[in-house]
């Protein structure tokens, strides 16, 4: 099999690479290992986080290479490369306005949600960064929508329509019936829809059910990657490039306790990401970056939701922490974070090490809420009123609670005491909680002030579940420059090799900048890889 280039993984970064070397004059080729493409960013919300974009001209918000290079660097830890970053941040707005001149995106402002570090110079605290999916119409797609991959029922809603976008989550009934009879879809399905049925205009038709498993390396050159078809081995030559977007490493146990900082056990993310293009990068000779950290978020483990080969499913804790009448505590009954903090950076107190202990002294942790907030809330798939599920574990009074959890009972109501006497005057001492406007919009928005997020936990019974560490993936692995090409272990580019999405060091290294930090990156990368690997052929 020959093709001028290859891309591993047909994800949103490999399906924009196989659009941009397309458009730059290659013969593409796109392999998935799994029976339906779309991978993580299929499943999730689909926002894009995209600094100086149209939508934000349009909307007369101002924006400047210069306001998103400060807001990255105030946030800098080290893992950032500068030259990686440049390349993101200048070539993003390009990145963006092809993919929508091609009708492979079609974004609109998710307006008033801000960046997640509003007290950084750069940071846009009314928005304008993240956009929002329009309503993909799948029916489109023919055949190819049942390969598509999906988990539940589809969306058939914009995000900037549900409480996470800040809309109300109400759609009248007839027009909810006609997107479902029209297979109108939003969120990530609308986002990979729309880039596989770009594809598909083009005649690049993803190849499923392959998997590249070992690249090929001639004389220093990657030529291609051997893969496994039909219970069979065979060569993809590439003349000019391999692409990888094979995702990240979250679900390999292995690579994880060699790599992370600190627990991982709870991934939101499909179990297919195994690290397959992280280990044939390695194997080519690649070096490798921000291998600690990754796209770090709270979960819930609801025991009877399963993914298909009947691994557990976990689904990002955002809303349900945030919303009134809640706190989090450890297993010694105690607060160890504001609540609403934006769920990348929360991570950092979950991986609080004790070294008196040798332990995690915030894993697990609870979320803790009272009938005041079951009445009015949804927690996960619960909603107001439905009968209580096992997965809660609830008490008449606290002390009841915590015995139930095995915790310290007597310290359990007195951090309840002591933070109901300041959230009834709207104010946390302890950790800030409700002084951020991202911390408020998740929140109750018919509340004013910091009461959207901060609310008394008085009224029994009280309710517990148990909150772990997951990731929306990992972000780091190997290292590339500027035009998306992986570097080696001199720093070198090492010859036919280009790499986007999560399998790279992420080029806003550990920062997860806003709402569609991490589409944003793989986007970009996948463009920048894509044109990078056909402009060989034009040089």
């Amino acid at each position: 099999m020959n093709t001028d280039v290859l891309v591993i993984g047909a994800g949103a970064a490999g399906l924009t690479a196989a659009l941009a070397a397309h458009e730059a004059g290659a013969s593409v080729t796109v392999i998935e290992k799994q029976p339906k493409l779309g991978g993580t960013a299929a499943i999730s919300g689909g926002i894009v986080w995209i600094p100086g974009n149209r939508q934000m001209q349009v909307h007369g918000i101002e924006d400047s290479r210069e306001d998103a290079l400060a807001y990255f660097r105030s946030l800098d830890q080290g893992d950032i490369d500068e030259v990686a970053l440049s390349a993101f941040v200048e070539e993003s707005p390009r990145a963006l306005s092809f993919l929508e001149d091609l009708d492979a995106a079609r974004l609109s402002l998710l307006e008033g949600y801000p960046d997640y570090y509003l007290d950084r110079p750069g940071a846009k605290p009314d928005g304008g960064r993240a956009l929002d999916n329009d309503l993909f119409d799948f029916s489109a797609l023919g055949e190819w929508a049942q390969k598509v991959f999906e988990h539940g029922p589809a969306p058939r809603m914009m995000l900037r329509e549900t409480p996470l976008g800040g809309g109300t989550g109400q759609i009248d009934p007839s027009e909810m019936a006609r997107r479902e009879d029209e297979d109108l879809r939003g969120w990530g399905q609308a986002l990979i829809g729309r880039l596989l049925k770009a594809c598909l205009d083009r005649g690049i038709e993803p190849l499923l059910d392959v998997d590249g498993y070992r690249l090929v390396v001639e004389n220093g050159r990657v030529t291609g990657a051997r893969i496994r078809r039909d219970n069979g081995d065979l060569t993809v030559n590439a003349s000019q490039a391999v692409i990888l977007a094979t995702g990240g490493f979250e679900w390999n146990e292995e690579l994880k306790q060699a790599f992370l900082r600190g627990p991982l056990d709870a991934p939101a993310s499909p179990p297919t990401n195994q690290g397959d293009g992280l280990k044939m990068a390695m194997a080519a000779g690649a070096s490798l970056g921000n291998m600690t950290s990754a796209w770090w978020v709270p979960t819930l483990s609801m025991p009877d939701v399963k993914w298909e080969g009947g691994e557990q499913r976990s689904m990002p804790v955002l809303i349900e922490r945030t919303l009134p009448h809640t706190i989090m505590v450890n297993a010694a009954g105690k607060r160890f974070c504001n609540e609403a903090n934006n769920y990348s950076a929360l991570a950092g107190a979950f991986h609080q090490f004790d070294p008196a202990t040798y332990a995690y002294p915030n894993l697990p942790a609870y979320l803790i809420f009272d009938s005041q907030y079951l009445s009015r809330y949804p927690l996960a798939s619960v909603m107001p009123g439905d009968p209580l599920p096992d997965w809660i574990t609830s008490a008449d009074d606290l002390e009841s609670l915590g015995a139930a959890l095995d915790m310290d009972s007597k310290q359990l109501m007195e951090t309840v005491s002591h933070f109901n006497a300041h959230a009834i005057k709207g104010h946390d001492p302890d950790f800030g909680r409700g002084e951020s406007a991202y911390d408020r919009f998740y929140g109750d928005r018919s509340r004013e002030g910091a009461s959207a997020t901060l609310g008394a936990i008085t009224n029994g019974p009280f309710y517990a579940v148990e909150i772990r560490m997951g990731a929306l993936g990992t972000n780091g692995g190997a290292r590339t420059d500027g035009s998306a090409q992986v570097l080696d272990h001199e720093g070198e580019p090492i010859p036919g090799l280009f790499a986007a999405g999560n399998v790279i060091s992420c080029p806003t290294g550990g920062v997860y900048a806003g709402a569609g930090g991490t589409l944003g990156p793989a986007l970009t990368f996948g463009y920048i890889a894509g044109r990078s690997a056909a402009r060989r052929i034009n040089s």
